[in-house]
């Protein structure tokens, strides 16, 4: 009860309980978890039973007996194991480095240096051969390195390739996958890129420019390093994609009648294990040594590049 004065008299007022809503903290939390939930769904149904499946067969064998690690040490002796990894590492470094050094060349371009109109046409561009799936795009870079029906056959023969043989010859690979991955791979990270750089605040440009940064030294000295998480997050990523390259050699393979071997990457030679010699326990101990590469190089990659840690404001 309160009182209220209403000048004559004082007369009582029943207060009402009030009533306690749900802190808006706790509700966006629930909110939170029901947006994560399918996600962590198909991640533990497609991404983490997988892998425990892979772990379980790599240690026992076909009979499902405990074996240790002698899958491991069967499929390291392979002769085939250890071309396959040296290959794909050839090919990683070279499509790494072209893929971070051109797309963060490129965004700082389209960021600093273009009108916003054309800049945005050229983004569009750049995108476009990323809509191609994998085997659509291998199959468009398979026309245009025939030098017998492809319209650059002039500069292919140029650089002295007179032969769809000689285009394919094994030490050129590399060149070959990584022409094909950056076609479809780099347009969307330009973007991702160029959204990066529009984070950075306009009053941290104007200063350096007020000290006397030009165009390319405030791109190297400002806004480089003020994406490098998310140079590190594609870096990250297109390492794990890199390691599992199976389309491109799988399918140069078939067109080329057997110029390039069947287990030039490592998923290929899991792949020949799997369903051309029906071993699944080797095949799984090969996608473990992948896995085991892919964790290394991420967490190098972000414990280096602070990626998860949060900058105080």
């Amino acid at each position: 009860m309160t009182a209220l004065d209403t000048g004559a008299a004082q007369v009582a007022v029943p207060v009402q309980p009030v009533r306690q809503r749900p802190s808006r903290r706790r509700r966006t939390g629930w909110s939170g978890y029901l947006f994560v939930s399918g996600y962590t769904v198909l991640l533990v149904a497609f991404g983490i039973f997988p892998t425990l499946y892979a772990f379980f067969l790599a240690l026992t064998n076909d009979r499902g007996q405990f074996t240790g690690l002698n899958q491991f040490v069967k499929v390291f002796g392979d002769y085939r194991f250890l071309p396959a990894f040296l290959n794909i590492g050839v090919y990683l470094v070279m499509w790494l480095a072209s893929l971070i050094v051109l797309t963060v060349v490129v965004a700082v371009v389209l960021r600093s240096r273009m009108k916003p109109g054309l800049s945005a046409v050229f983004r569009f561009l750049y995108y476009v051969p990323g809509a191609l799936a994998g085997v659509a795009s291998v199959l468009v870079w398979l026309f245009m390195l025939d030098p017998a029906v492809s319209p650059a056959s002039w500069l292919l023969e140029s650089l002295g390739f007179d032969s769809f043989a000689a285009v394919l010859a094994p030490g050129d690979l590399p060149v070959i996958f990584v022409l094909i991955a950056f076609w479809t791979g780099a347009g969307g990270w330009i973007v991702v890129m160029y959204g990066a750089l529009n984070n950075i605040p306009d009053e941290v440009l104007e200063a350096a420019r007020m000290d006397g940064a030009g165009p390319w030294r405030s791109a190297w000295n400002v806004q480089i390093p003020m994406i490098r998480k998310w140079i590190a997050y594609m870096a990250i990523l297109a390492f794990a994609a890199g390691t599992q390259l199976f389309v491109e050699p799988q399918l140069l393979q078939t067109a080329s009648l057997g110029r390039v071997s069947p287990t030039w990457s490592p998923n290929q030679l899991a792949y020949v294990y799997a369903f051309q010699h029906g071993d699944f326990n080797g095949a799984a101990a090969i996608s473990i040594f992948l896995l085991a590469l892919g964790l290394l190089a991420a967490g190098l990659l972000v414990t280096r590049s602070d990626l998860f840690t949060v900058e105080e404001s």
